[in-house]
């Protein structure tokens, strides 16, 4: 068993001996529904714990565990009897995490969630007063349509999400400095590095597409049941999210030598030399589709001297500007100074 595997037992099994204690008798396969396991899975947790207790390794120090009847009782556990106290980083990382979700547009059972955050602050002591000074925008950042454009579909999202009806979008395209009209079955919203996703089947395209919120200039909620079709997949927002699409802005990148491992590990569309006319020290030009440029920024930002922009030019301006201001926080100056 790996090291993160067993740091993940530790902590269940941390989790599940209070529980148990408190729950005499629950049957098996409730306790490890409970759990979001299989009842093997609770039943080799529970072997474990069988062998294990204080020091001394006597019958009397050892927890008493049985299973065999279906029905589950454990005793002899009063030393972690209690549940485990969350620590100060985690503590803070929920309360920010509660206090951005209140701010969500349009979040439903408002009471529960004031219900929850105040039991947690008044049980956080001085995790709350940290949290208090971490601050979360979740407003539709970044929009070229304006940001109360953006709202507005992001509002008529919710809605078609919440009815299970159909949407009519207005979509600007920026890669084609075109807009789009498109009906689409919505599926979720998702909140990725501060923009807002509208993940939806569309009929346009006969596909899943994903439609950044602040690209949006109209959304209409139609009359029309918007569920989504059988074959519409959800994507893998960790490793998926910026699937290629022939609506995506298209960057051309020059690479040198130090920074070709890009290719083998970012999805590139087309790879080739840096012609002869390219930046001194390019080695290849590369050519690579995104439907948001912010993980391209990033990446270029870490690349440093080792890459340089060929198109768009604004890309290449961002980057630059952001390099400066950040070399300006480390020397204390305003950004730009001496560029």
């Amino acid at each position: 068993m790996s090291g993160r595997a067993s740091t993940e037992r530790l902590s269940r099994l941390l989790a599940e001996v209070p529980y148990l204690l408190t729950h005499q008798g629950i049957p098996l396969t409730e306790a490890a529904e409970h759990f979001g396991l299989s009842t093997d899975d609770l039943v080799h947790d529970l072997e474990l714990l069988f062998v294990c207790g204080t020091p001394g390794h006597l019958p009397d120090d050892l927890i008493d565990a049985q299973w065999d009847s279906g029905y589950v009782y454990l005793s002899n556990a009063d030393a972690i009897a209690r549940p485990s106290r969350l620590a100060v980083d985690e503590a803070v990382a929920l309360l920010v995490g509660l206090r951005t979700l209140a701010e969500v547009p349009g979040l439903h059972d408002r009471e529960a969630l004031d219900g929850a955050l105040a039991k947690l602050s008044q049980a956080a002591g001085e995790a709350s007063a940290a949290a208090d000074s971490v601050a979360v925008d979740v407003r539709v950042a970044g929009s070229v349509l304006g940001a109360a454009a953006s709202e507005d579909a992001l509002a008529a999202a919710r809605t078609a999400l919440r009815e299970h009806r159909r949407l009519h979008l207005t979509y600007l395209v920026p890669s084609r400095d075109e807009r789009t009209e498109r009906d689409v079955d919505p599926m979720r919203l998702l909140s990725v590095d501060g923009r807002w996703y509208l993940e939806a089947w569309c009929h346009r395209s006969e596909g899943t597409r994903l439609f950044r919120v602040d690209r949006i200039e109209a959304a209409t909620v139609l009359e029309v049941d918007g569920t989504p079709p059988p074959q519409a997949e959800r994507r893998d927002v960790d490793s998926d999210l910026f699937r290629p699409s022939p609506d995506d802005l298209v960057v051309t990148i020059d690479l040198a030598p130090q920074a070709a491992w890009v290719v083998d590990y970012y999805p590139v569309e087309s790879v080739e030399p840096a012609p002869e006319d390219a930046w001194e020290e390019a080695q290849l030009r590369v050519r690579l589709r995104t439907a948001d440029t912010r993980w391209v920024h990033r990446l270029l930002l870490r690349l440093g001297a080792g890459a340089r922009v060929v198109d768009p030019g604004w890309l290449g301006v961002d980057v630059r500007e952001a390099a400066l201001a950040a070399l300006a926080a480390y020397d204390g100056g305003p950004a730009g100074a001496g560029a």
